[in-house]
């Protein structure tokens, strides 16, 4: 082991550029003055991919954890692994969030701005920082470089397989933990790269108890991995830097995916070496998914739903979706919701013992569900102006439409949207097309008339057209239509009269199933409910 002075002297010899100390980046950083219970939460996601559904899940838990507190949260990026950065990755994940109502009160709004003080909120702008802690550890004899090169690593994990040891860099197998320090300078003038390790104090055969927020009370192993704190490249591991951003920042609670969980206990060990208090955490177990039976994790290479992309491109409403997201995130939250009908999703209360510990079943089908309930409660104008800004951005045809026809098309979405039985087809935006095909001739023209003539002959069909023509009144009343309807289907000799209505329906709308059919047709208009009728009489001839 090196002595007190040889460690202080390989850390000048490691890091001779970083002449400040920790206290001095303490000191740049404000400490936070909460009230009790007061919450700081950080979303901390990587620019390697397309921001997925769990990540709206975890930044949503993070803001409304907040958010109930009256506390602050925080989209920190992770951007240490450069290999798999993708371009714009970071503009993606913002947009991607805020396209969901997830916003935060302190982070990244862009490739490269933020907003609050305790920034740069991207762990590539903080180098430095990380550098001053690395330097503290080598300076104490608790992190030390390690020039293994990727080959060598490659060897001694196959000579651990062949023991049938753990794999890893410890104990014995940590070979440059005690190295000499004229080696290590011999190594640093020939240009040879290190990583800095964690010089690891703990022993695999002991374990501890964690009070983990949502899975409860655990039992872990030690660590005595000596895991890489700064890579060859300088950049940080996220072992080694959400605790040091984390204690900076002044998070209060570290919540994120279960597939932490098992690093925790290196987590704690960084705590301690760095004399920093560690954090509670809350290990989110992941979405799950029924296939044939079984759960299994959404993947993004097997299920398209899995990615944001899917929910903006088909115009699932973020409301309903946050509003199903809570309901899976807390087990509490379907019985709340039936007795606060109306309320807001800011008056749910989170908690953290009502998290699903096996893993919450995402069920688009439920999805569509809540969707479709939501959309529902909906004014005509509010869907109407929902529907113009998703199709501003995903399709033209139905945006000219929409932006050319506004008084017409809020009428249209009023059809059934008051009274008791409100109409309750329209699950996502992408439908809004699906109902505005019955009422604009160029959508309508494309879609096949329904062939009822197994259920009414053709020839009866023409009768009912031609006399419902005879009779129409674009001003009748309700109880004034349907008495001309039930006459025709008397006169016809027609013993239901549904059948009756379900010709006209298809006349006009060119399917069986439809919108209420009088509220239909005082939408359409006089002109259009001839000009159709006559031209269903003209095609039967």
């Amino acid at each position: 082991m090196r002595t007190e002075e040889q460690n202080i002297q390989l850390a000048e010899m490691l890091f001779p550029k970083t002449k400040k100390t920790a206290k001095d980046v303490f000191n740049s950083f404000p400490k936070r003055k909460l009230k009790e219970g007061e919450m700081v939460l950080r979303f901390a996601p990587s620019p390697t991919g397309f921001i997925h559904i769990g990540n709206i899940y975890t930044g949503m838990i993070c803001v409304k954890f907040a958010k109930q507190s009256n506390g602050v949260s925080i989209l920190r990026i992770e951007d240490t692994d450069k290999e798999r950065e993708i371009e714009n990755g970071v503009t993606m994940i913002v947009e991607g969030l805020k396209g969901f109502g997830v916003e935060f009160d302190e982070g990244m709004i862009s490739e490269d701005k933020w907003h609050g003080v305790y920034g740069p909120y991207i762990q590539s702008k903080r180098l430095d920082i990380y550098e001053v802690f690395a330097k503290e550890l080598v300076s104490k004899g608790l992190a030390y470089p390690c020039f293994l090169t990727e080959e060598e690593l490659e060897d001694m994990r196959k000579k651990q397989s062949e023991l049938n040891v753990r794999t890893g860099c410890y104990g014995k197998w940590s070979i440059w933990r005690d190295a000499d320090i004229n080696d290590i300078q011999e190594r640093i003038n020939k240009g040879e790269i290190f990583a800095i390790r964690l010089y690891s104090r703990g022993n695999y055969d002991n374990t501890f108890e964690l009070e983990d927020l949502t899975k409860g009370r655990v039992t872990i192993r030690e660590n005595d991995m000596d895991a890489i704190l700064l890579k060859s490249d300088h950049f940080p591991t996220y072992h080694f830097a959400h605790p040091i951003d984390d204690t900076l920042m002044g998070i209060t609670h570290v919540l994120r995916g279960d597939e932490w969980f098992s690093s925790v206990a290196l987590h704690i060990e960084i705590f301690n070496a760095l004399g920093f208090t560690y954090l509670p955490y809350a290990h989110l177990s992941p979405l799950m998914k029924m296939d044939d039976g079984k759960k299994r994790k959404l993947s993004k290479r097997k299920d398209p739903e899995f990615a944001v992309s899917y929910y903006l491109k088909k115009g699932y409403p973020k409301e309903g979706l946050l509003e199903y997201l809570l309901n899976i995130a807390n087990s509490n939250f379907y019985d709340w919701r039936k007795q606060n009908p109306n309320n807001s999703l800011e008056e749910f209360q989170l908690r953290f013992e009502k998290f699903n510990k096996a893993g919450a079943i995402f069920d688009i089908v439920k999805l569509n569900d809540v969707c479709k309930e939501y959309l529902a409660t909906l004014k005509a104008e509010e869907v109407y102006q929902m529907a113009l800004d998703w199709s501003k951005e995903f399709d033209e045809k139905i945006f000219n439409l929409l932006s050319k026809n506004k008084d017409y098309c809020i009428r249209i979405f009023n059809i059934e949207r008051t009274g008791e039985k409100v109409r309750k087809d329209l699950v996502k935006l992408e439908d809004v097309e699906e109902q505005l095909t019955i009422f604009f001739d160029e959508l309508l023209e494309k879609k096949e008339v329904e062939d009822i003539s197994d259920k009414v002959e053709v020839k009866t069909q023409r009768e009912i057209v031609r006399m419902y023509l005879e009779s129409f009144n674009f001003k009748d009343s309700l109880d004034e239509w349907f008495d001309k309807v039930k006459k025709i289907a008397m006169d016809l000799d027609i013993s239901k009269v549904g059948d009756v209505a379900m010709v006209l329906r298809v006349a006009l709308t060119h399917r069986t199933k439809s919108p209420d059919l009088y509220q239909t047709i005082q939408v359409l208009g006089d002109e259009k409910i001839r000009e159709r009728l006559e031209k269903y009489l003209a095609r039967m001839i």
